[in-house]
């Protein structure tokens, strides 16, 4: 994890929206809108690790794709390199993906089944145009070393490697460019565990070594627990808390983030320090048509009137922490456990 300068914004979000139309009839019309992305607002800093965390449906995949518009968000504001980004601006959107790079969370299908390994990393320096032929057969030689594999296997095709050994090629092509952020999608989610530890130690290296910055995408808590610096809790569409990586998993605020953490898998289960597991009632709401007010509250176990009303502000905890959540504001005891 990154133990460098956390006041140097790299990435700054601000009321994110990516909605998808619903339409009916022959001529289309539009009957309503699937709210995937309601307005998130977040900064990662240069250097760290950001993480963002939720059930499957919350909104942080589509998230992370919207920030370099492989899914064109619907509005809000994107702030990257001091410089606010138009996805609509051709040359923003070349910029951009140049310097800001995906991993993705099936090595499987994320590789060209028909190229060489030599070809898929190499693939972004001939496209942006980066050194001769020479130049870019020795960078890829050096990027293929650096990720822990070795010169016979620019020569094979994805499917003669390991799960492990795609995924290594995958982080291999996206720092081709000398990205500064690097989007991860469920990195690891795919991987046997005995492998997973093996690739989360090989981020945590280069991140050392090139002062990288990660949006590390996922749903496994433990994972995000070892390698975030801070992290965004995300419900239906909204980051409901978001703090340090300590303030997160010591002392959570949202009784979803609660709820979330009662279900990680524990060594010893009987310990007394161990959290009370809290079963939360029902599924998560569509987010076609999400409840009013909260939208957690038809499932919160310590709701009150005002959470039916109107949706929370996001209220400081801290200068870090901040929640969205009614009983903060009022300063209430929230805690489920």
């Amino acid at each position: 994890m990154a133990q460098n300068d956390m006041n140097n914004t790299l990435l700054k979000v601000k009321d994110l929206k990516k909605h998808y139309p619903i339409k009916k009839g022959i001529l289309g019309g539009e009957i309503g809108a699937i709210k995937a992305v309601d307005g998130v607002s977040f900064e990662v800093k240069r250097g760290e690790t950001f993480s963002i965390v939720g059930e499957s449906g919350c909104g942080k995949t589509t998230t992370g794709m919207c920030l370099n518009n492989l899914i064109e968000p619907t509005s809000g504001e994107i702030y990257f390199n001091d410089k606010q980004v138009s996805f609509r601006q051709k040359k923003d959107f070349q910029e951009v993906r140049k310097n800001m790079q995906v991993i993705f969370q099936d090595p499987y299908s994320s590789l060209n089944p028909k190229h060489s390994i030599q070809r898929i990393i190499s693939e972004p320096l001939v496209i942006n145009k980066m050194g001769t032929k020479s130049e870019i057969e020795d960078r890829v030689q050096s990027l293929i070393r650096l990720v822990g594999l070795d010169s016979y296997h620019l020569n094979r095709y994805p499917h003669e490697l390991s799960g492990g050994q795609k995924q290594r090629v995958g982080i291999a092509r996206a720092l081709a460019l000398n990205p500064d952020l690097i989007i991860c999608d469920e990195p690891v989610s795919a991987l046997d565990v005995s492998i997973q530890s093996q690739i989360l130690n090989l981020f945590e290296e280069l991140q050392e070594k090139f002062n990288l910055t990660y949006i590390f995408i996922s749903h496994d808590l433990s994972v995000v627990e070892h390698i975030s610096d801070r992290v965004a809790v995300m419900y239906l569409g909204k980051i409901v808390e978001q703090g340090t990586r300590e303030e997160i998993f010591n002392d959570p605020k949202h009784p979803y983030t609660q709820a979330l953490l009662s279900s990680v898998p524990v060594a010893k289960p009987k310990s007394k320090n161990n959290r009370t597991r809290i079963v939360l009632e029902g599924d998560p709401p569509s987010p076609q048509n999400p409840p009013s007010g909260c939208h957690f509250h038809e499932r919160c176990p310590v709701k009150i009137e005002a959470c039916k009303k109107a949706y929370p502000d996001m209220r400081e905890v801290n200068n870090l922490h901040k929640v969205a959540c009614h009983l903060v504001s009022e300063n209430l005891s929230i805690t489920t456990q």
